[in-house]
């Protein structure tokens, strides 16, 4: 491995909204642009496990990890999420200017459009999948499903992260496993953290999702898409996952999860490797149903 220190239903709904995203017409612009609003509401803060936050917004996750020498912050939501997302690092008492890395899932506007801003907050490096990297600095142009119409402000990546690198700051180490399909540099990020006692595997994983991609035949998205995803879905399968998130709320029941926790839950329900079994087998039965 190389070291880098310190620098279900819902699928079908995801993607007639991206697609929606994409066309100009006024009343379909309309339609996307109540779902991106319903997705960047404000969220509140909270403690996940051990050091590890979430600080994302309605449906797009972000998460804060915390260490003496320095925060991780993974992912920067939309561009207008970076002001909500700093605000909900300041309201659980920690300071933007500490977060010291950025890491990034993958380049789509709806994780990677804050990332510029709040890298210009932190004065952080920004780690990104090595094949994302130029679609970072281009701000999303010439992507190879949305083209031009999903844009977000360019930032330049630190360091280009390939597979089973890790990210190490404050005694936490993180390690990267390259995950494409969704996109070329889709990243899963895995760390292990402490509760009551227990050693816990926490996976953050990449989208699996392929809104409106085109899998198999001469018009495949990119070439060897289909054969990316099947490699991505049966490396996930190999790692082992006791907290299980993802990069929207909905994936990983979010809201009913947090109420669950903040009502006092005996077991964290974040605790999940059901659920995240669960989550591999819709993804795969969803991107096979795509391919027919």
């Amino acid at each position: 491995m190389r070291s880098y220190s310190a620098r279900r239903r819902f699928f079908p709904v995801v993607a007639l909204a991206l697609a929606a995203f994409a066309l100009p017409q006024p009343a379909v612009r309309a339609q996307a642009e109540d779902w991106r609003v319903a997705w960047n509401r404000p969220a509140e803060p909270f403690r996940i496990v051990d050091n590890v936050y979430y600080v994302g917004v309605a449906n797009v996750t972000s998460i804060l990890i915390t260490t003496p020498q320095g925060h991780i912050l993974l992912d920067g939501g939309f561009p207008e999420s970076a002001p909500l997302i700093a605000a909900a690092i300041a309201k659980l008492g920690f300071r933007i200017e500490d977060v010291k890395v950025l890491l990034s899932s993958h380049a789509h506007a709806d994780h990677a459009g804050g990332l510029a801003e709040l890298k210009r907050l932190s004065g952080a490096s920004l780690y990104a999948g090595a094949a994302d990297v130029p679609l970072l600095a281009a701000g999303g142009k010439g992507d190879f499903r949305w083209g031009d119409s999903m844009l977000f402000p360019p930032v330049v990546a630190d360091v280009a992260v390939e597979d089973g690198a890790t990210v190490e700051l404050g005694g936490v180490t993180l390690v990267a496993h390259h995950t494409p399909g969704h996109t070329r540099g889709n990243l899963t990020w895995m760390l292990r953290v402490q509760d009551g006692g227990r050693v816990l595997d926490v996976v953050i994983a990449g989208s699996m999702s392929a809104p409106g991609y085109t899998l198999s035949g001469p018009g495949q998205s990119y070439p060897g898409i289909d054969a990316d995803y099947a490699k991505s879905l049966a490396l996930l399968r190999t790692l082992p996952c006791d907290v299980f998130l993802a990069l929207h709320g909905h994936e990983f029941a979010l809201n009913a999860k947090r109420e669950r926790l903040a009502a006092g839950a005996t077991e964290n329900p974040f605790v999940d490797p059901t659920g995240y079994r669960e989550w591999l087998n819709r993804s795969e039965a969803a991107l096979a149903a795509q391919k027919k």
